[in-house]
């Protein structure tokens, strides 16, 4: 394994570019890109911790690499496309780490491209700032995933800290489960993560966000539920009190935010299987009407 392809230079994808950047010897790096995002980064060059950065990018018709390991990192509104990207790249021995929140992007990438190897997997650790090209994050983190022994032993070789849950289902709807209630809450209400944590109205609320989470995720098969809300408010708490959540940052910044993912999947979900989800309906109504407000104020400026 050494032919990386990242998708997605937000936060995140961000801050594995760089990693994998230190290691030429052992990765032979690459960005997919399309022609508008290329010619943005020939003049605004992408800033990580303050440092200015060159990358070898690579546009979707290019057929001469073939990827071992593709990592996307985009927001969630923009997967679809980031799928017929990646097309190019796949081959049977292609390895996939979506790294996007939620719960069924690895679903949705294994239907397009169901030779590869699609990975179970998340990232979790201190929240990263992003400031249009610019992002800045303390190095606290570390990749989730499903055990892959070539994936593990590249990780390895790259200095890139992973876990191995025991239970991946179960790790992967507890990120889920924070994510829906910390970040639509700190959206609507201008919080960041120290003011939630020390909310004792913010943990009630949350606890019925939690619950229709769960009656869910039981019905979606996955075990060991009976520690999700204590495992999720511990998830909580070991967060930065002056970090922001991802969804936080998008309506400060006037971006589209990703509650579809969020408040929009569980509500689906919901309706699928008959179980009322009238918290994660409020929290869907409210956030889109965040992002109307921002439209109208950030075009009317």
């Amino acid at each position: 394994m050494k032919n990386v392809l990242i998708c997605g230079l937000g936060a995140v994808g961000l801050t594995y570019a760089v990693k994998w950047k230190k290691h030429p010897d052992k990765c032979n790096l690459k960005i997919l890109v399309d022609k508008k995002r290329l010619e943005r980064y020939s003049v605004q060059k992408p800033v990580f911790n303050g440092e200015i950065l060159e990358f070898d990018y690579i546009l979707p018709d290019r057929r001469d690499f073939s990827a071992d390991l593709i990592i996307i990192a985009t927001k969630f509104q923009g997967l679809e496309s980031a799928i017929d990207n990646i097309k190019n790249f796949v081959t049977p021995d292609t390895r996939i780490i979506s790294l996007l929140n939620g719960v069924s992007s690895e679903e949705i990438i294994s239907r397009r491209y169901p030779e590869a190897r699609v990975l179970k997997s998340y990232f979790i650790g201190h929240s990263a700032v992003r400031d249009g090209n610019s992002v800045t994050q303390d190095g606290v983190g570390e990749i989730v995933l499903e055990y892959d022994e070539e994936t593990i032993r590249f990780l390895d070789e790259c200095d890139i800290k992973y876990s191995i849950p025991e239970d991946i289902n179960y790790a992967l709807w507890l990120k889920f489960t924070m994510n829906i209630f910390s970040n639509q809450i700190s959206a609507i209400l201008n919080m960041n993560f120290g003011e939630l944590k020390h909310n004792k109205t913010f943990r009630e609320t949350a606890k019925k966000i939690i619950s229709e989470v769960r009656s869910i995720a039981e019905k979606k098969g996955v075990k060991n539920l009976e520690n999700l809300e204590s495992d999720a408010f511990k998830a909580l708490d070991r967060m930065c009190d002056e970090g922001k959540t991802s969804m936080h940052q998008d309506i400060l910044a006037g971006r589209k935010t990703e509650v579809d993912m969020f408040a929009g999947e569980i509500i689906k979900l919901g309706k699928e299987f008959g179980i009322p989800t009238p918290y994660n309906q409020t929290l869907y109504d409210l956030i889109k009407i965040k992002e109307e407000n921002n439209e109208y104020s950030f075009h009317s400026c």
